[in-house]
C-alpha cells in the first residue's frame, strides 16, 4: 500500500519522516554489524584479528619521516660584484646578473661569499 502524501497533514508527514529516519537507522546498525562480522572473518581467513589490522600503531611500511618546524631559507653562496646587496643561494633559477657575470668570463668561484 502507497501512502497518498499529497492528502496526508503536515504533521501527519513529519511522523512519517521520523518513522523512516529510524528504520533507516535501525537497517544502518544492523547492515554494519554485518560488515564488521564480514570483515572479522576475513582477517581470521589470513591468520589476523580485526583489531590488529585496524589498529593506530605504525607498522613498518606506513612510517614515514615528518618534518618538523617551518622551512629555513638557505644563507646566500654568490653576490653580484657590481651590486653586493644582490645575492644568490646557488639554488633554483640563476639570477640575470649571475648569467651575465659567467658569460663576461666571471668565473663562479670569484663570485662566493
Amino acid at each position: 500500500m502507497k501512502p497518498d502524501l499529497k492528502s496526508m497533514a503536515r504533521k501527519e508527514l513529519e511522523k512519517l519522516k521520523a518513522d523512516v529516519e529510524k528504520a533507516l537507522e535501525k537497517i544502518a546498525g544492523r547492515e554494519k554489524k554485518m560488515a564488521i562480522a564480514a570483515a572479522e572473518k576475513a582477517a581470521a581467513a589470513h591468520g589476523f584479528s580485526l583489531a590488529e589490522i585496524t589498529s593506530s600503531e605504525p607498522s613498518v611500511a606506513k612510517t614515514r619521516k615528518v618534518k618538523s618546524g617551518p622551512k629555513t631559507a638557505s644563507p646566500p653562496k654568490y653576490r653580484n660584484p657590481s651590486n653586493p646587496e644582490q645575492t644568490w643561494t646557488g639554488k633554483g633559477r640563476q639570477p640575470e646578473w649571475f648569467k651575465t657575470a659567467i658569460t663576461s668570463g666571471t668565473t663562479p668561484d670569484a663570485m662566493e661569499i
